[in-house]
């Protein structure tokens, strides 16, 4: 078991998807237009099982809920700079 917070980059590891810092900013910057005003979960970038965890992680305030809430910053809402 992972005591304490994950980093974004484990989040995106979780996701199963690149996470190279690069690959975390262009992945932002590329879906940023579809996500921003959305709650993190519902953005349309997500499969199915992605917006799941995502939505039961910031629920159950679990260890990975507060890179979901960096990732939702940066995603989600408009004039969001790198945050790594």
């Amino acid at each position: 078991m992972h005591a304490g917070h994950h980093r974004l980059q484990e989040l995106f590891d979780q996701l199963g998807l690149p996470s190279a810092p690069q690959a975390i900013d262009d992945f932002i910057n590329r879906h940023r237009p579809e996500a921003l005003g959305r709650a993190l979960p519902d953005a349309p970038v997500w499969t199915p099982a992605q917006a799941t965890f995502l939505r039961e992680a910031i629920a159950a305030d679990a260890d990975w809920a507060l890179p979901a809430e960096w990732l939702a910053l940066a995603l989600c809402q408009p004039g969001q700079e790198r945050i790594l």
